[in-house]
Order: structure tokens, then sequence, then C-alpha cells
């Protein structure tokens, strides 16, 4: 108190007290993140290892809800709809982006949530099971030329970025594989591991440890360069799509009309936890990069990928 009457001065003292009482009286009851997929995806590990941490600093629980279903959409229009008072906030990754252009929403994208920060991006990967012929891309490439539609590959579901990137691969190559979705990663890895599906296109959280113990073999990544996270296996870039670029991402979002001041102070308490060295390996030990974006980077960004994607799914005719 001594401090804001030092540096407030009377004009700035009736703000300063309705700011700091608006963050003060914030949270009063237990805090949701929603997460729009089943656990076991990368989403949802994202939200186990940031809950215990944003449940210390806000000093009551923090509840981690999956609502999976529709590439994501469930849970973000659960979010929409929840009261904008901070008590509730969508934890999503690229879909967000991307859904809007796929399906009839009940909510809009861009006025009903207001990110928050863009927490971190990953490479992709095109994997597939080891008893399959193929030992690289290229060889995959032949063989689908051969089989036009015969081949076919799990994602995560209808409009996620492993979707259009694949989709975006198969036209950069000239070839079409038969999309198979599923209701979100883990289920999808599953019968990529059984062998059900020969390809799998997913992320290095959910990827990674299957391709470093071998039940995956990996093609390629759709970073611009060979990740750090996927050591080993090259960029699709660098095997001969030049240019090609499409890394997936996870971000937090409120709903649109949340206080300031309650976003604000979400936005700082997650840049710090994100900042504590345990906090941060945990994430990037996922195969996520760390990039801690606040919301008006954060938005810019989302505007671009909104644009870029919607551009993919109208030209291919991408529906659920």
């Amino acid at each position: 108190m001594r401090r804001r009457a030092v540096l407030g001065g009377l004009g700035a003292v009736p703000f300063a007290s309705w700011r700091t009482g608006a963050q003060d009286a914030w949270p009063s009851r237990p805090v949701r993140i929603v997460v729009g997929w089943p656990p076991g995806g990368s989403v949802d590990n994202l939200a186990r290892i940031l809950q215990p941490r944003l449940q210390a600093v806000l000093g009551l629980p923090v509840v981690v809800e999956n609502r999976a279903g529709a590439t994501g959409s469930v849970g973000a229009g659960e979010a929409a709809r929840a009261p904008a008072d901070g008590h509730t906030w969508l934890l999503a990754s690229d879909s967000h982006a991307i859904v809007p252009g796929v399906l009839q929403l009940p909510y809009d994208t861009r006025r009903d949530f207001t990110p928050v920060m863009l927490i971190g991006q990953g490479p992709l990967v095109v994997t597939a099971h080891p008893a399959t012929p193929w030992r690289s891309f290229p060889e995959l490439v032949e063989a689908a030329r051969e089989r036009p539609g015969a081949i076919h590959y799990a994602t995560a579901g209808v409009g996620t970025m492993m979707h259009v990137a694949t989709v975006q691969l198969c036209n950069r190559a000239g070839v079409r594989l038969t999309h198979v979705p599923y209701r979100g990663g883990a289920p999808a890895l599953q019968d990529a591991l059984a062998g059900h599906v020969p390809l799998f296109t997913t992320n290095a959280p959910v990827g990674g440890p299957h391709l470093r113990s071998g039940a995956l073999k990996g093609f390629g990544v759709t970073t611009r360069a060979a990740s750090r996270h996927l050591p080993g296996l090259p960029s699709f870039h660098e095997i001969g799509f030049t240019g090609f670029e499409a890394p997936s991402w996870w971000g937090l979002f409120a709903p649109a009309g949340v206080p300031e001041p309650i976003r604000r102070r979400m936005e700082e308490e997650l840049a710090r936890i994100l900042a504590e060295p345990d906090t941060r390996a945990r994430v990037e030990a996922q195969g996520m990069d760390v990039l801690a974006d606040p919301g008006a980077g954060f938005a810019q960004f989302l505007d671009g990928e909104i644009e870029r994607w919607g551009r993919v799914v109208r030209e291919n005719d991408i529906r659920l």
C-alpha cells in the first residue's frame, strides 16, 4: 500500500486501487482449464504440467476438464459459454485456428476468445509402423503414386494441423493418401502402434517417445529445419519440399470479456511458471519449444494462422 501511494500520485490512485482490487478478488472459487481433447494427448499433457503450479500460485484448486469432440471445438464451445469472470480458461492447440474453416461453430474464434499466451511450438512428424515397407518419405511417395488413395494415414482429427499439413505435403508431392481421423492423438496413437493404420502424422509430444523406442519410424518433421526434439529426422524442407513449414503450437485463451487485470495476472503468472527451470524442462521434454509470447503477439500470430490455413481448407474442400 505504501509503494502504491508513493508511485501512484493523486490522479492514479483510483485506477490503481480498482486494478489491484480486481486482481485481489480473483480467483474466488476453483479455476477450470478446459481441454477439448481426450486424456493422453499433447494439450492434456501440457495442462497436467501447468495445473499444479497454477494451483500453487493462485491459491485455489485448478481443475483440468477434458471436453473432447469435433477437433477441439466441443471444449472451445464450453469455454466460450462460460461467464467471463476468469474462472474458466481454454488450453488449445493449432486446430483452434483451423477448425473455423471446417465446421459451423457455435462460437467465433476471434470474437469470443482473447489470446492470453502462445505457450510453445513444436514439430509435427510423419511416422509409420515398423512393418511397413517404406524406408523414407520419397519411397512412400513412389508407392502412393502407384496406388492413389490406397495408403491410409491417421491424425488426431479433421482440421488439425496434422491433417492439413499432410494434405499440403500430398499436394506438393502430387499424390493422394486417405485420411483416417480420430477423436484425439491418444486413440490414433494406439491404432498406429498396433499397425491398424500404416501412417500416423502427429506431434513430437505424442510421437517422440515411440520413435525413440523404435515402436514407430519417422520420415520427416514439419519445422523448417531438423528439430532437436526428434534428432536424426530431416525436415521436409531439407528433403526437397522447399519452403514447407507447418509447426504445431499450443496456447491459452480467455473467454472474451474477462477483465483486463485478471487476464494480465494470468499472463504474468503463466510467464513466471514457464520461466521456472523445472517446469520449462518438463514442457520441453514433451517436444515443445517454450515461447511464452503474451497476448498482443499471440493475437497477431493467431490472425495469420487463421488466414493461412483457411486458404488450405478452402482450396482442398476439407470438411468434417
